[in-house]
């Protein structure tokens, strides 16, 4: 079953479903600042655009591009800044 996901009035859009290892949601995020909480570990890779992630713990911004993949621990936060419209792909550990 598909569940769709709706974030930040509308400007970060998922779409959940199961792999055959675990959950997943496929998404898209237009340009803003989000910060993100984590449930379980969280395995995101960049589909199309550019991520720039700030991780838990870290005090530099990281890039992310496409076919690259960052992984944020569970119960932890995260923040993100888009740019431009982005794709993404997250796997939930």
């Amino acid at each position: 079953m598909l569940k769709v996901n709706e974030y930040f009035g509308g400007n970060v859009k998922s779409i959940a479903f199961e792999t055959k290892e675990c959950p997943a949601t496929v998404g898209v995020m237009k340009p803003g600042e989000y910060e993100f909480g984590t449930s379980s570990m969280e395995l995101v890779t960049v589909v199309s655009g550019l991520m720039e992630v700030l991780l838990p713990g870290e005090t530099n911004w990281r890039s992310f591009m496409p076919q690259e993949t960052f992984v944020v621990e569970k119960d932890k936060k995260f923040n993100l800044r888009i740019k431009t419209d982005t794709a993404y792909i997250c796997l939930y550990k």
